[in-house]
């Protein structure tokens, strides 16, 4: 796709989440603290789950996958706030601005993508649990995740090129701590009309978008589980079956529930920082959170865990002796 920005705009400046000069050291402490934590959580689930041949079920195979998108979901913003905070600095060249926007629009389709595969292997094993392995065999599940990544790459290849094709001869502030779509196209002097056009049809076609489509597969799914479980007659067995997918539901509730929240208020006005606010809910806090979700109530996975904690302060103390 050719390139056709030929405004006089070479950099954004990032208005990022405070301009008060007193609160960048303590900015700059806090996302590092929870930049750490969560490189740290989602590394030691797919670590815990690859090295554990009881968790070798496509429940967690999907969780490997959704802790990958999250690693590379925190790394696309955090890293160029904290520079930015460090060395008192506000700008982003135009090409990496582009880069954050194609790596920021493929985690967040990707991830409610795999958010709603989870959740049709929670319906299946809810509602069809003499099927389950016949469904969700090894080869259907590396085919649905090969979908995922390969989509999630398509989309954000068209979301973004149809940015290329804009110009900024405008303004160059950006109202955010990092390039997000919506953001740098409201900079646009171009008619942008035809873009939202093109690009929302394309995000239809790709089952992306604003992820209404995976988010009516993730509805859909919770609507059928808890169907079922509302059918099923003693006390014992809700419960078991609520706790295959109570951490799942966490984790989209906390997901769409930020996500709708920054989408659907309008961009005028004083809510410009509170969607500017809930944005870092499911940029940031939830790369931090879903591990934490995932091994804390999950008895396997805890488990499991130990069992590589344990394994970690054996070696260095046998290299020792």
């Amino acid at each position: 796709m050719e390139m056709k920005n030929q405004s006089s705009v070479t950099e954004f400046i990032l208005v990022g989440l405070s301009s008060l000069p007193e609160y960048q050291m303590f900015l700059f402490i806090l996302f590092t603290f929870i930049y750490m934590a969560a490189l740290t959580g989602n590394l030691l689930i797919v670590i815990t789950i690859t090295t554990s041949t009881r968790l070798y079920t496509p429940m967690y195979f999907l969780l490997i996958n959704l802790s990958l998108i999250n690693l590379l979901s925190i790394s696309v913003s955090i890293p160029k706030m904290l520079h930015n905070l460090l060395e008192h600095k506000k700008t982003i060249a135009f090409l990496d601005c582009i880069t954050q926007i194609y790596l920021f629009t493929w985690t967040l389709g990707s991830e409610a993508l795999v958010l709603a595969a989870m959740a049709f292997d929670r319906y299946v094993a809810v509602c069809h649990p003499l099927h389950y392995t016949i469904i969700m065999r090894k080869e259907v599940c590396v085919e649905l995740i090969t979908g995922v990544w390969i989509a999630g790459v398509i989309n954000s290849a068209v979301n973004t090129g149809f940015v290329l094709q804009l110009s900024f001869c405008n303004s160059n502030i950006i109202n955010h701590f990092f390039c997000e779509l919506p953001s740098v196209l409201k900079l646009s002097c171009s008619d942008i009309s035809l873009n939202e056009t093109l690009a929302f049809l394309a995000d239809i076609v790709f089952g992306m978008g604003n992820t209404v489509p995976p988010f009516l597969l993730t509805l859909i799914s919770y609507v059928c589980i808890i169907s079922t479980i509302l059918r099923i007659p003693s006390t014992t067995g809700k419960h078991k079956a609520f706790s295959t997918c109570s951490s799942h539901l966490i984790v989209v509730t906390l997901f769409y529930g930020t996500l709708i929240t920054v989408y659907m208020l309008p961009s005028t006005g004083a809510v410009k920082v509170p969607n500017k606010v809930f944005s870092v809910f499911y940029t940031v806090l939830t790369p931090l959170i879903n591990p934490l979700i995932y091994s804390l109530r999950n008895k396997k996975v805890k488990e499991a865990l130990k069992r590589v904690l344990q394994k970690c302060r054996v070696f260095p103390g046998s290299q020792r002796n």
